[in-house]
């Protein structure tokens, strides 16, 4: 069996309000697998009934290639939503104790936790208690304490959450490593750029139901073509661009310059946008295509009211 996990069907249903609605996906084993959508979106809900945190309303899940039980859920690693550790234990201790619980031997889960804070920049704060961390160490540890088992299957929520740029780049070496090591990953976010970067596979989640799951690069192919434009000074380009129907973002320029981050018409409107601006003799000083975003493609799956709903 080639997936890690499977749902077929999930949907998550409170009183009258439906907040996972036919949910199907499938996360190969050894992959790095994005779970993504604006805040509201479903992706909570659902990371919690592939756990057994919650019970789905309606579908099913196979994890590990079995129904979630007690004892495939002991080849799991979660990091909830909710942070959470004992306060008045040290991260040794506190990473050590949650590895136990997943049938680690007591010496081996504390010489796990030495190696795991140690390999993590952490080895000077082992003996420190959780209640005295800042609050993104706390969460490093609360991170080591989800792997240290050296489960098959690692399942984060809004693991990057709270973390300053550098610790996101550490976490994002971490999750490198722990699939190159031949363990799945699937985390959530809201915060598209961190899936660019790392997943092999994503699914997008708008209000609960799935609104794209395959490859990066094809999501980013159904977002719409873009270029890149920057004028001299403070030249004002949309006067141009608005008669014209582009849309457009205006971005942060570089040596006193303006830049505009403009969409193209039907993928194929670099032609008419350089004529416009030539046309107008505005003063570019770039002027190339650009990139879609993750964020760019979802909005071309929903559209903005349907990504302004899930928020």
């Amino acid at each position: 069996m080639n997936a890690a996990l499977e749902a077929e069907g999930l949907v998550k249903r409170y009183g009258v309000r439906t907040a996972v609605d036919d949910l199907s996906f499938s996360v190969p084993r050894g992959a790095i697998y994005g779970v993504l959508g604006p805040n509201g979106a479903g992706k909570s809900t659902t990371l919690r009934m592939l756990v057994g945190v919650l019970r789905p309303t309606a579908g099913k899940i196979a994890l590990l290639g079995g129904p979630v039980t007690r004892q495939t859920l002991q080849r799991v690693g979660y990091l909830p939503e909710e942070r959470g550790l004992y306060r008045g234990m040290s991260a040794r201790a506190a990473i050590a104790y949650l590895a136990r619980l997943k049938g680690v031997a007591s010496r081996q889960a504390f010489k796990r936790a030495d190696q795991l804070l140690s390999d993590h920049g952490l080895g000077q704060v082992r003996r420190k208690k959780i209640k005295t961390l800042s609050k993104g160490m706390a969460q490093k540890v609360q991170v080591l304490a989800a792997i240290a088992h050296e489960p098959d299957l690692i399942i984060f929520d809004e693991p990057f959450s709270g973390l300053d740029p550098v610790n996101q780049r550490v976490l994002e070496e971490t999750i490198r490593a722990q699939a190159a090591a031949g363990r799945t990953i699937l985390f959530s976010t809201h915060v598209m750029e961190h899936a660019e970067r790392l997943c092999d596979r994503i699914l997008l989640i708008a209000n609960g139901r799935k609104a794209f799951e395959g490859t990066v690069r094809d999501a980013l192919a159904l977002a719409p073509s873009l270029a890149v434009i920057e004028t001299d000074g403070a030249y004002d380009i949309a006067p141009v661009l608005a008669p014209r129907g582009f849309e457009w973002t205006e971005e942060q320029g570089e040596h006193g310059n303006r830049r505009w981050r403009v969409r193209l018409k039907n993928g194929h409107g670099a032609r008419q946008l350089l004529a416009a601006c030539v046309e107008a003799g505005a003063p570019l000083t770039l002027f190339e295509p650009a990139r879609a975003s993750l964020h760019e493609a979802f909005v071309a799956l929903v559209g903005e009211d349907g990504a302004r709903a899930a928020q």
